[in-house]
């Protein structure tokens, strides 16, 4: 199993923008099995301004996953995925699209911009928090996150 062979404490960035879903996701995270290294950004930009380590981020590391929402102010998660992927250091960190749409055009358009997985958030608390755990256990317990890699530190 991937989790064995772990050496470090994987890091999961979060971006969202509401401060209950923060709080209902940091909670089920934080009882998961591997509880993750977790940051919040509110917003695609200031995702985007972690993950370039910049200002404030400088010495930000580098996400495992990232957990992105789509509906946001300033920069969206469409557009914080669009540049995620178009820049070679980010590329390859998971992205999972997280949001309570299930409208088809932003299931097609989330693929189409390279997410690994789209995720409509449940409604019910009991269910979310089951969701979230179960994507923190795909990445970070069944899955093998990429090695560390100065290049793309």
């Amino acid at each position: 199993m991937a989790s064995q062979t772990r050496s470090r404490v994987p890091v999961v960035l979060l971006v969202e923008d509401d401060p209950g879903d923060v709080l209902m996701i940091t909670e089920a995270l934080e009882r998961a099995s591997t509880p993750p290294d977790l940051h919040v950004a509110g917003d695609g930009q200031a995702a985007l301004e972690f993950l370039r380590r910049e200002g404030p981020h400088a010495g930000a590391p580098r996400p495992d996953l990232i957990v992105l929402d789509l509906n946001m102010p300033r920069l969206d998660g469409r557009e914080a995925l669009t540049a995620i992927k178009s820049e070679e250091r980010l590329r390859a960190i998971p992205v999972v699209v997280f949001t309570t749409s299930d409208a088809e055009s932003d299931v097609l358009a989330s693929y189409h911009r390279h997410a690994s997985a789209f995720v409509t958030k449940p409604l019910d608390l009991d269910k979310l928090e089951a969701v979230v755990d179960q994507i923190n256990h795909f990445y970070t317990d069944v899955s093998t996150v990429l090695p560390h890699d100065p290049r793309h530190a």
